[in-house]
């Protein structure tokens, strides 16, 4: 028995195999992999499938289910950060780029302005397959470009609609009436309504009942019938099926139970995406790019330096500086999925003729298989671009004799999110001079009147210098963007030789890197997050806290001499750190409850019988270091000890006093410098 589609699917399967391994081999991502069997696997060359339209419609399920896994992921407080970016950023970008684009097609091309407008409108469009997948890829989702990008292209799928209805009315064959036009919009908002509150009453108790049955397929099941079941309402509605696979999405991360969910439709949306990239691929006609590449490289070219210039004021209006815009800029530098629907109905109302459809399909390949490239230079030439521009306002500001900050001995804190919030709560307690600075102006205007908040990009030299680098004692750096992390250490450390550089990372493989470029200390969210993971598991086995303490002590040990090794770093203090891995100084606090209280140094005998030096004694704001075998001790001092990691936690106990009474500082094991 013949199956349908079988044939055609398991050979585009097989064919990916290979064309993604060579390409991996040669370092090409595997979206290019899949634009690649897709030129293969069409009529213009092997000619596999025989029903193109079929794998078209399986492939827009792809693209749903990508939407619908970025909408799980976005939290109500994620989301309604979003929503001035969409609006505000998502309208300029396509407003501009629609009526730049009708204006110069208009007059370069003696178009119509109808045929100007189509291609206004497939010039505005970006693909959220491609660009949200790479960045789910290199885990830049949460950076600054990351959250504007998913922005932007969650405000074009809301316009693919309007866009679609477009298209007739400007080929003249639809004449829409005042009262036809309200009872679509009425009947949109009373579906949209009603989903809205399903989502609010039933859906919590919808997804209990199926959860309590304990069966992964039934899960399973309601998962995928919420995402394509408002996938379908959607696009009933004249809407896009991947907006409604993205409210579906939304609804279903409200749910307690909304990781259990991601999990299971997973490896689904990645099988149909491969499909969506394929089908893509097959468009394209071989025979006709030949003979026309010339004029298809050309306008692949000005397409990507056009789109990129009028993405650039919708990022820059909201006030992110000009390295974001760059990079969220090329980001976006890519013709669009649903371009694809909005050319094949332009093509069937007369707007566009074959040759026109043609040379569409050829820049549109083109400008996806480039955008892995472009959005891996986009730091770079960022970098390039933004470092000029500040060279030039530095002169600016030394010709006019700017002021920087006149804080001395002061920590600056990179980035105001969870991190910095309490890295400054801390500060602030503990009397510290700090200053933050932050690159989402919603949050610099939130906090304006309550912290010593800046707006501004750190990679920049000129912002450094305005925060008095030079003068400052510690730098934290709290983002979760790689390569800006990348660039505030360079050039950190450049300005200040002595800065005490912490940054943070999300993964062990970057902390060697990072440590080379000069940050002292590297914490890595991957590797404490294990800490705590199992130290959670021993505490519920009842393992006793100081062998927890000592397990996660000896574990930190081993992992950063490791790190230091592989950094190797010339540095004449690096250099003493390898040689004594397992020392370091600790200071703590003397409790009024301490046996300590009242006695000397040489009585404590401290160093006979805990191996540890008692280095220095702060009291009452005065230091005095290398005390006598004489002095005492007095309740609150802070003494400076320096030893071996594991004598150092073994001391903590006596400086504390009885269990009892500090049982809160006991469980926390130190941290050594």
């Amino acid at each position: 028995m013949e199956v349908p589609l079988l044939y055609e699917i398991v050979i585009i399967f097989l064919l990916s195999i290979v064309v993604t391994l060579i390409c991996n081999r040669i370092k090409l991502p595997a979206t290019v992999g899949f634009l690649l069997t897709g030129v293969l696997c069409g009529p213009s060359l092997l000619g596999v499938v025989s029903d193109q339209q079929a794998i078209d419609h399986i492939a827009e399920i792809g693209v749903a289910m990508l939407l619908f896994t970025i909408g799980m992921e976005l939290s109500g407080e994620a989301l309604n950060r979003l929503k001035r970016p969409v609006f505000l950023g998502g309208s300029l970008q396509i407003g501009l780029t629609v009526l730049s684009v009708t204006g110069l097609t208009m007059l370069l091309e003696q178009t119509t302005y109808q045929q100007g407008l189509l291609w206004g409108c497939l010039v505005a469009l970006s693909s959220s397959a491609i660009v949200l997948r790479i960045l789910q890829e290199r885990g830049a989702t949460n950076t600054p470009n990351g959250r504007l990008s998913l922005a932007i292209l969650v405000f074009q799928d809301i316009m693919v609609a309007p866009m679609l209805l477009c298209v007739p009315l400007l080929a003249g064959t639809l004449q829409l009436s005042f009262s036809s036009a309200f009872f679509s919009v009425l009947r949109v908002v009373v579906v949209l309504g009603g989903v809205m509150l399903f989502a609010r009453f039933g859906l919590n108790r919808l997804m209990e009942a199926v959860v309590r049955t304990r069966t992964r397929e039934i899960l399973l099941l309601s998962t995928l019938g919420l995402c394509l079941g408002m996938a379908m309402l959607t696009s009933a509605l004249g809407l896009s099926l991947s907006l409604g696979a993205f409210l579906a999405g939304l609804m279903l991360a409200r749910s307690q139970y909304s990781m259990s969910v991601i999990s299971g439709i997973l490896p689904y949306r990645d099988v149909f995406m491969s499909l969506f990239f394929i089908s893509v691929g097959m468009l394209l006609n071989v025979e006709y790019v030949g003979r026309h590449i010339f004029t298809i490289l050309l306008g692949t070219s000005i397409f990507v330096v056009v789109k990129s210039l009028l993405t650039l004021p919708a990022v820059l209006v909201q006030g992110y500086p000009l390295r974001t815009a760059i990079i969220t800029s090329l980001s976006l530098a890519q013709v669009g999925e649903f371009a694809f629907v909005l050319a094949a109905a332009g093509l069937s109302a007369g707007l566009f003729d074959m040759y026109s459809y043609q040379t569409f399909l050829g820049i549109s390949v083109l400008t996806m298989m480039l955008t892995p490239g472009l959005i891996a230079i986009a730091p770079r030439f960022a970098d390039m671009v933004a470092g000029k521009r500040n060279e030039h306002m530095l002169a600016v500001a030394e010709e006019h004799g700017e002021q920087t900050h006149n804080l001395e001995d002061h920590l600056i804190i990179v980035g105001f999110g969870i991190s910095g919030k309490h890295l400054a709560h801390v500060a602030r307690e503990s009397g510290l001079q700090y200053t933050i600075l932050e690159m989402n102006p919603e949050t610099v205007t939130r906090y304006r009147n309550k912290e010593p908040i800046e707006h501004g990009d750190a990679s920049q030299p000129i912002v450094l210098e305005h925060l008095g680098v030079t003068k400052a004692r510690v730098l934290a750096i709290v983002i979760s963007d790689p390569a800006a992390v990348r660039s505030i250490v360079i050039e950190a450390r450049r300005f200040n030789p002595s800065l005490h550089i912490i940054a943070r990372t999300r993964f062990v493989s970057e902390v060697a890197p990072l440590r080379k470029l000069g940050a002292d200390e590297v914490v890595a969210e991957e590797f404490e997050t294990s800490i705590e993971v199992f130290s959670r598991v021993l505490t519920r086995y009842l393992v006793p806290r100081q062998d927890i303490e000592s397990f996660a002590a000896r574990i930190r040990q081993e992992n950063y001499r490791m790190i230091r090794r592989m950094s190797a770093s010339v540095d004449s203090l690096d250099a003493m750190v390898s040689r004594l891995p397992d020392m370091g100084v600790q200071a703590m606090r003397l409790s009024p409850a301490s046996p300590l209280c009242g006695i000397s140094l040489a009585q404590s005998q401290m160093r006979r019988k805990y191996g540890v030096t008692a280095i220095a004694i702060l009291r009452r704001g005065a230091t005095q270091a290398s005390p006598e075998p004489n002095d005492l001790f007095e309740a609150d001092d802070v003494v400076y000890l320096f030893g071996k990691t594991e004598k150092l936690l073994a001391i903590t106990p006596l400086f504390s006093g009885p269990l009892r009474e500090s049982n809160k500082e006991a469980a926390t094991p130190p941290q050594t410098a």
